[in-house]
């Protein structure tokens, strides 16, 4: 099954929900940084996540970066997103697994720790990007993003991620739902919303039984007026590039180009973000350094 996000509308305005199938993408994130289950979990989570408030907060080209940081043996987590459905993100210290909790779920809330800060910087084309900064509810990150959206954005809402790793390590399925309440929602479809929210399975235990973005939304309102505004393709993409990573190198300062060149005779860049690397011999080096004496 394809990766997309639904984004849809109930009750005509009473709420806003948007329901992802991000397998693929966190199976990509995994492969590529070479996860274990904890970090897997929470750098998925933190993905699907970013995806869905991307989803609902961004427009055109509009971009935006999710900073985690709870003092867990993950250590940070750094999630770019865009309106258009691409993601791409990494953490500290990848090779992290733990015991299960009490629930017998990968216990992330201990592997990303709870003191410290969610970060959210949009960058929607002004002078200045607005960055909003809320402490960690929990570090099992669906719970930090509900509260990231309460806090800073006033959207009262709620957001349930979970990722199913599987004893290799690889990735069976990701995915997630983001539920916002709109001014006119009665308080009878919430407290219904409520009920329903408490008794629903994990999403990654829905997307295991062969459970679509849409009948996942059916499950969390079987008795509403369902409208879905857009089925949007998402992705695990990197746009680094060699003449990025050029033009950034570009831009130290003359003395540190040129020890690479005496010293090392070469250089190698390496993608945090999706681990490509990218060689630079003494020739190519020598022309950076001209470009940033000029």
């Amino acid at each position: 099954m394809k990766d997309y996000l639904i984004k849809s509308i109930i009750n005509d305005g009473m709420f806003r929900a948007y329901v992802i199938n991000g397998t693929n993408l966190v199976q990509e994130a995994q492969k590529r940084h070479d996860t274990w289950s904890a970090a897997t979990a929470a750098l998925g989570r933190s993905l699907v996540g970013t995806i869905m408030l991307a989803g609902s907060l961004l427009k055109g080209d509009d971009k935006m970066t999710v900073r985690i940081n709870g003092g867990g043996p993950v250590g940070g987590i750094v999630v770019d997103g865009n309106a258009n459905g691409t993601v791409k993100g990494y953490l500290q210290h990848p090779h992290v697994s733990l015991p299960l909790n009490k629930q017998h779920h990968i216990d992330v809330g201990k592997a990303v720790g709870n003191q410290g800060t969610l970060s959210v910087t949009k960058d929607m084309g002004l002078k200045d990007p607005f960055t909003g900064n809320v402490g960690l509810a929990s570090g099992e990150i669906g719970d930090d993003f509900t509260y990231y959206l309460a806090q800073s954005e006033q959207i009262p809402s709620s957001v349930g991620v979970s990722v199913f790793v599987n004893p290799d390590e690889s990735v069976e399925v990701a995915g997630g739902f983001m539920i916002q309440v709109m001014p006119g929602a009665s308080d009878k479809a919430i407290n219904r919303l409520q009920t329903t929210l408490s008794n629903l399975p994990l999403v990654s235990d829905l997307l295991r039984q062969g459970k679509t973005p849409e009948d996942i939304l059916k499950l969390l309102f079987s008795d509403d007026k369902i409208k879905v505004l857009d089925k949007m393709p998402v992705s695990f993409v990197c746009d680094c590039s060699k003449e990025r990573f050029a033009a950034a190198m570009a831009s130290l300062p003359a003395k540190e180009i040129e020890a690479m060149i005496q010293e090392d005779h070469g250089a190698e860049a390496n993608c945090r973000f999706c681990g490509n690397k990218y060689q630079f011999d003494e020739t190519e080096l020598k022309a950076i350094l001209l470009q940033a004496q000029n």
